[in-house]
């Protein structure tokens, strides 16, 4: 297959009347496009506006895409421990499975190829089965809680961590490799010491195996870790063995400056979730100061009860302007700062190779976005207006590893009318009414 239109390769690299050849899971030549078209005579050819590299979601919650709307206006741990937990703690098996396609379809439809996915503690199983249904790529993995978790959600540390392992064995590596298992516990607030170390015992047992945990996102969160430990909360991870280069660390808005050289001196990777951030008033992170330290930092939606989308567009235009009002300065968070994060940056947390940029060799993990709307008009860079200017019902076309999972704006691995309509008949009989935290 040839795709031809304006490729954006990656933050540096914008070829006008471009492009791409696929073959198989791979990315063959990207190029001019007279001069592709001449020598792969033969291959199918397909035309959107702007190719870019298949974006990145750095921290999502598939499964919570049923409680979208369910606790607007809602303090962090009020919205989490009365709301959302209650409404995870509600599902049954085939309600998860219907929650997390329903996520999956609308990263499909946004432009979103690969996802770093915070699932729940039970019914795990029916989301990675429905991530190898719709063709994501995923660094996905089961929730960790055996303290100060509600009911429907408690679990006792030993089940857990062995519940986890057999999810390893089981999906870790599914799908061609597509599906990659990341061990998560919830964060420190609800998991006990003994849990956090076997979160990296379990994870160092398996070749490729990452952790994936929310931290600092919030002030309560900072003093409830610090009266249970004695420590700020990356110390406390830092402890416990959960940072390092397999480490993925959601928000870290609060961290003071000896946190911070604990992120930089262990690499591990921060995701930014500005919309979340903003919608949950938990404050603003120093992402630019994370980056001069060299630490890696992904973009991510969070959960849509706390963003209320997935889209990836939207929370590129959030990260920039977010960090300019904070920073007082226009220059800061430009946009190709911004594209890496949400490309190869998050690529790079979530541990795929060779993913993140249209490049030879490379997965053919690619969309098409169309420029055919006034939003558009004029365009005169492709980069910027991808960054501040696109929506994620612009993407007509949706490529993982060379399968087409939406062409010409149709899903063509699921039936998005159906997943819809049944999201909804299960959102009708859920009880979404704020119940009596356990915080």
């Amino acid at each position: 297959m040839i795709l031809t239109g304006t490729v954006v390769a990656d933050a540096t690299t914008i070829i006008e009347d471009g492009a791409v050849v696929v073959s198989g899971e791979t990315i063959d030549a990207v190029g001019n496009r007279t001069e592709l078209l001449d020598r792969y005579a033969e291959h199918d050819v397909d035309e959107y506006d702007l190719l870019l590299p298949g974006l990145v979601g750095g921290h999502i919650h598939s499964v919570q895409s049923l409680g979208r709307g369910i606790a607007d206006d809602a303090e962090l741990l009020d919205w989490l421990f009365e709301y959302v937990l209650p409404m995870e703690a509600s599902l049954d098996a085939e309600e998860m499975y219907a929650a997390a396609r329903l996520g999956y379809l609308e990263l499909i439809e946004s432009g979103t190829t690969t996802c770093i996915d915070h699932l729940s503690v039970r019914h795990a199983n029916r989301a990675f089965d429905a991530a190898e249904e719709m063709g994501i790529r995923g660094r996905i993995g089961k929730v960790l809680m055996d303290k100060r978790a509600p009911e429907g959600l408690h679990e006792d540390t030993k089940t857990g961590l062995e519940t986890t392992e057999e999810l390893i064995r089981q999906y870790h590596g599914a799908n061609e490799g597509r599906i990659q298992y990341a061990v998560t516990p919830r964060f420190a607030v609800s998991c006990t010491e003994e849990c956090l170390r076997g979160a990296r015992r379990l994870t160092d047992k398996y070749d490729g195996v990452r952790i994936h945990t929310h931290a600092s996102e919030n002030q309560d969160e900072i003093v409830t870790v610090e009266s249970d430990t004695g420590q700020r909360n990356i110390h406390w991870l830092d402890e416990v063995g959960l940072t390092g280069e397999d480490v993925v660390l959601a928000h870290c808005v609060w961290t003071d400056e000896s946190e911070r050289e604990v992120l930089a001196e262990t690499g591990t990777h921060v995701t930014y979730c500005p919309s979340s951030n903003m919608k949950l008033a938990s404050g603003i992170a120093p992402i630019i100061d994370y980056l001069d330290r060299g630490i890696n930092v992904a973009l991510g939606n969070d959960g849509p009860p706390c963003n209320n989308t997935l889209d990836p567009f939207t929370e590129m235009r959030q990260a920039s302007l977010l960090q300019k009002v904070d920073e007082l300065d226009a220059q800061a968070a430009p946009a190709g700062t911004i594209f890496e994060m949400a490309t190869i940056n998050g690529a790079q947390a979530a541990g795929f190779d060779c993913v993140g940029k249209i490049q030879e060799g490379w997965q053919a993990d690619i969309i098409g976005v169309t420029t055919d709307i006034t939003r558009a008009t004029p365009l005169y860079d492709p980069l910027s207006h991808a960054v501040f200017g696109a929506h994620g019902d612009d993407v007509e076309f949706t490529m993982v590893a060379g399968d087409v999972l939406q062409e010409n704006g149709e899903v063509v691995v699921a039936d998005a009318d159906a997943i819809r309509a049944e999201a909804n008949e299960i959102a009708a009989g859920l009880d979404v009414a704020p119940e009596t935290g356990v915080f």
